[in-house]
């Protein structure tokens, strides 16, 4: 499970969505998120699914790898799926056992949230997966420097923000380092009750923090002897222009947001 984690990995390639501007993709997934919020049918769920299925396979990021991100967030779905079947008794009666009614609202709104998370994750994935880290650093300090004007540090704030990212698969690939070694050792962590396997886990999370607190140090002495001092005064050797397939992708998004509002307002409603 541990290594099925690729939160904040980077794949490189060739692709149309490599391609983009970081800021635009920055831009287009938060705009996503918020459109997935927003959507109140299958109809506009559709769209939006409809959408990010184009730019997976224009990632050409392979499915299995997309599988790979959505499998720690399976317990989440499944639980989530289950209270809503439970907490929603509108519509038609399906079954019906005790206090436990199965209606057909009930259903659609486990689809509804199922399809929702899904989306949302597989959508995040695909702009670290996209992105390289030094590309995401910059876009987020572009996006944010009109925050400059009330002397916020923007550079550190992005550039902490992309470290965090860039230190996720480390720590996993250390994780499971550790809790190998343990199982060398004999340990038994995938055994007992929930107490006893959280106690099995003090000795996997104790040089997980040491690990941690000491890359954290090299990183900052490797940085200070190389005399970083922000952003200050810096170049950069890719200079950020919005190209026309960014444009081209702005005008697609708008039209699909067009499409979930008009779909909202037209279709029956499932939330």
């Amino acid at each position: 499970m541990i290594k099925d984690i690729t939160i904040g990995q980077y794949f490189p390639g060739n692709s149309v969505v490599h391609k983009l501007d970081p800021r635009a993709k920055l831009v287009l997934t938060f705009v996503y998120i918020v459109m997935i919020f927003v959507c109140k049918n299958f109809v506009s769920l559709g769209i939006m699914a409809a959408y990010l299925i184009a730019a997976i396979l224009l990632s050409k990021i392979s499915l299995k790898m997309l599988l790979k991100s959505l499998k720690p967030i399976v317990i989440i779905v499944l639980i989530t799926s289950v209270l809503q079947i439970f907490y929603n008794t509108d519509g038609t009666v399906l079954l019906e056992l005790g206090k436990f009614k199965l209606t057909t609202y009930g259903i659609f709104m486990a689809v509804f949230t199922t399809i929702r998370i899904v989306a949302l994750v597989a959508a995040s994935s695909m702009l670290t997966y996209t992105t390289s880290p030094t590309l995401l650093t910059d876009a987020i300090e572009r996006l944010f420097s009109p925050l400059k004007v009330f002397k916020i540090n923007v550079h550190s704030i992005a550039m902490m923000m992309t470290i965090a990212l860039r230190f996720i698969p480390t720590l996993i690939d250390e994780v499971d380092k550790i809790m190998s070694a343990q199982k060398a050792r004999g340990a038994e962590l995938d055994t007992g009750s929930i107490i006893q396997r959280g106690k099995a886990l003090v000795p996997v999370f104790i040089p997980l923090f040491v690990n941690a607190f000491t890359r954290a140090y090299d990183l900052a002495f490797a940085m200070e002897c190389r005399c970083y001092r922000g952003g200050e005064g810096r170049t950069r050797l890719r200079v950020m222009r919005l190209r026309a397939r960014d444009y081209i992708t702005f005008a697609i998004t708008a039209v699909c947001v067009a499409g979930i509002f008009i779909s909202n307002h037209f279709v029956a409603a499932v939330i």
